[in-house]
């Protein structure tokens, strides 16, 4: 489950804030159970019992399931995800872009491989030669076991400007056939053969449906990622603020017009275990591959 610092989140912390609620999670992360074996578990009465697993089941944490007159409850996520803003101090100027996830300029993949859009996939499944498939523009989602895709990032500095910063967002996860939510896989990020950092993604997450993921994706397939916030300044280059390679914003040759920004699975990854890349209208955040560009103006007054 991936969250979010929002009023929307708080059904959910909500059902987290209870100690009684806490033992009822850990228990059915062993096993289903019923009303009973719950309560006699935790040592209440059925009626307050179901009251806790109502919460739980309005927050998306457990699945509720009728035998009989048995009312059978389950663990439905293993994993909650939460992205706080990340708010950073910069004196500089700065422009934006956002980069649609099908706009790639060369890729190298293997299977399992594909496009999907807003009406259904695009091209072939596990297909590599369809991800140069016209209507790739309209992707919103795309994933592959192995190898990369590349994407060109353009540059707007003028020649009295100076690059200071890079943060780049995307909504990434790992790629298995369908999903598996415990399925790591070393994704590396580099811009111009530079390396931003490698992130090990958990799984491939399909717990619950992603905030913005078109009804046609089955409830099993991939729903959504995490955002991931990639960055590189003067003192080395961090993923989430956590440094992660020791490229400088003084390694990006900034006098060209444009960069190649590269998602990988290495053939030498200790974990090969795929990447799924989220885009708009897919997943839990509705966004391409955005990108912040720090500078400064080195215009200088000469008068003495």
């Amino acid at each position: 489950m991936d969250l979010d610092i929002s009023i929307k989140s708080k059904v959910v912390f909500a059902a987290l804030d209870s100690s009684v609620r806490i033992q009822i999670i850990q228990l059915l992360s062993k096993k289903k159970m019923n009303v009973s074996e719950i309560a006699e578990a935790i040592h209440l009465t059925s009626p307050i019992t179901v009251m806790h697993l109502n919460k739980l089941e309005e927050a998306n944490i457990i699945r509720s399931e009728k035998r009989g007159n048995q009312r059978i409850s389950s663990l439905k996520v293993d994993t909650i995800n939460i992205s706080f803003p990340n708010q950073l101090y910069i004196p500089f100027e700065n422009w934006d872009i956002e980069i649609p996830i099908g706009q790639f300029t060369n890729y190298d993949v293997t299977p399992s491989c594909g496009l999907a859009g807003q009406s259904g996939f695009i091209g072939k499944v596990d297909n590599p030669s369809y991800f140069m498939d016209p209507e790739r523009y309209e992707a919103g989602m795309l994933w592959f076991s192995k190898g990369f895709v590349e994407y060109r990032v353009p540059n707007y500095l003028k020649t009295n400007q100076s690059l200071e910063m890079i943060e780049l967002s995307v909504e990434l996860s790992s790629e298995f056939p369908f999903s598996n939510n415990r399925w790591p896989s070393d994704i590396t990020v580099s811009l111009d053969d530079h390396e931003i950092g490698t992130w090990t993604s958990p799984g491939d997450f399909s717990d619950i449906r992603g905030r913005y993921t078109p009804e046609w994706v089955y409830n099993d397939m991939n729903q959504y990622g995490m955002l991931k916030l990639f960055r590189i300044s003067k003192h080395g280059s961090f993923i989430d603020g956590q440094h992660a390679a020791d490229t400088l914003i003084s390694d990006i040759d900034s006098t060209k017009n444009s960069w190649t920004l590269r998602f990988e699975v290495k053939d030498t990854a200790k974990n090969i275990g795929g990447c799924t890349i989220f885009g708009n209208q897919f997943g839990n955040h509705n966004q391409g591959i955005k990108g912040t560009f720090y500078f400064n103006d080195t215009t200088t007054d000469n008068d003495d």
